[in-house]
């Protein structure tokens, strides 16, 4: 492929004659079961039904499609409507819930009976907020495609017939998975609290193994329309076919160059880690101890990584378009989390903001990091020596306190020589400091999207590699 710097000569495998089989099940183009209004109309009538001090209703709702494949054809098309109120009711400091998942209006009085009846018996919850009163959100719409709400088997099919193809021609067995999803959110409490989140997600995530090399990749969007199908394909099957017979190294400490997707599954450890009771009680790299190892506060404002390194909480930005509320009704808004390599502040539950005098701003999500116009190829072209990590598998913590976590390479591994891809080489353990990674990060790619964040590829001047595994 000439966009991509692991083509090699004569890497496609071709088969003649090929076609690929397609099973399908009944086509079906149901949108979400309830619309905006709609939502809001049960869950207001639901807090009416309600005889508690405080009660807060939620109801999730929407249409799940599936589309699983391996050995380059589909083995699952599924589809699958759902619905779930959720009552909590209050008296007191005392709450209790429960949920309905029937769209009746026998079922949701029970309900709502029941979390009453319960809620009088609970135990009191020595960490009770009040509910929120109405909140202000920003004037903007999460992304909705019809096109992937409505999307059917028989489209899903034709875009993974697409993938499969060519990994089959390519000599490579294909498998991975296409899903779409649209769903709505509502929420509404005796507080005057009231909002409604109707969105679209698309994801397609594609594995390709030739002999002893494999490679994978993910692609997720708000419009199934948007996923880079054939593109995706075509890079994962030359980085399959780049990574056979891998060589060993010895494990140390090198120079890495993290894809994307690598750098998606380790970021959010740290950002994870920025949790203000855990800091302020002594249980996070973020902790400050006195002379006698005490906790004494937090490090926020602090600078602890890289300049480039400027992570925001960006609902709004363009390859997300998510949601404008948090799951209790707190708003979803822009914030700086990190702003050159400076912890900005840190992330308070309400309870915790109310002991320490701060304000609750709900979670540090959908994480967005700043990242250059800068190509991976172009980090590999800048690089004496190193090693390339595709996917980062398996990551677990090691110490939670100073946030060392272990793991694997895997999908595809590669030395890195006088600025080109010089070999293959086997997975490798890491056992890595990740606040020290984010210290060390010395330059970074174009953003793409990974789930529900957006991130580039770095290039981090040491991470520590352990040993050396089996894994493809």
């Amino acid at each position: 492929m000439s966009n991509s710097q692991f083509s090699m000569p004569n890497a496609k495998l071709a088969i003649s004659n090929y076609q690929l089989p397609i099973t399908l099940m009944i086509v079906t183009t149901s949108p979400t079961s309830l619309s905006e209004d709609q939502a809001l109309s049960v869950v207001e009538k639901a807090v009416k039904l309600s005889k508690a001090e405080e009660v807060f209703v939620s109801v999730s709702t929407g249409e799940e499609s599936l589309s699983r494949f391996s050995e380059n054809q589909i083995s699952q098309n599924i589809s699958k409507t759902v619905f779930s109120l959720s009552i909590t009711s209050y008296f007191g400091n005392k709450s209790a819930s429960a949920a309905v998942t029937e769209f009746d209006e026998d079922a949701i009085a029970s309900a709502v009976k029941r979390s009453e009846e319960l809620a009088r018996i609970a135990p009191a919850d020595p960490e009770w907020m009040p509910l929120l009163p109405p909140q202000t959100y920003d004037l903007r719409s999460p992304a909705f495609d019809t096109a992937t709400a409505t999307v059917s088997p028989l489209a899903r099919a034709k875009m993974v017939q697409q993938a499969c193809a060519i990994a089959a021609q390519g000599g490579a067995h294909g498998s991975g998975t296409l899903s779409a999803e649209a769903s709505l959110y509502a929420i509404a409490s005796s507080t005057g609290l009231h909002a409604c989140n109707q969105s679209t997600d698309a994801d397609f995530s594609f594995t390709a193994r030739v002999e002893d090399g494999s490679s994978w990749a993910r692609s997720t969007a708000w419009s199934i329309n948007e996923l880079p199908i054939a593109q995706l394909a075509e890079q994962v099957l030359d980085r399959a076919i780049a990574s056979r017979n891998p060589r060993e190294v010895t494990p140390g400490v090198y120079p890495v160059i993290l894809d994307g997707a690598a750098f998606a599954g380790l970021l959010p450890w740290v950002i994870w880690g920025l949790d203000a009771r855990a800091a302020d009680e002594g249980r996070s790299f973020m902790s400050i101890a006195d002379a006698e190892g005490k906790p004494a506060g937090n490090r926020a404002g602090e600078q602890l990584f890289s300049p480039l390194v400027q992570v925001q909480r960006d609902p709004a930005h363009p390859l997300l378009r998510s949601n404008t509320f948090f799951g209790d009704g707190l708003s979803n808004n822009y914030l700086e989390i990190i702003k050159d390599g400076v912890p900005q502040s840190l992330s308070y539950s309400r309870y915790w903001a109310a002991q320490k005098g701060k304000e609750a701003k709900g979670a540090y999500y959908p994480m967005v990091m700043t990242g250059s116009d800068q190509s991976l190829a172009d980090l590999i072209a800048q690089t004496e020596r190193g090693i390339f990590v595709s996917r980062a598998w398996y990551v677990r913590y090691v110490n939670p306190k100073t946030l060392e976590v272990t793991g694997m390479t895997r999908d595809g591994t590669f030395w890195i020589e006088d600025g080109k891809i010089a070999y293959p080489i086997k997975n490798l353990r890491f056992n890595q400091v990740l606040p020290d990674m984010l210290r060390d990060v010395d330059a970074v790619s174009a953003v793409k999207r990974y789930g529900g964040s957006v991130v580039p590829g770095v290039r981090v001047k040491a991470f520590n590699f352990t040993s050396i595994t089996d894994s493809l």
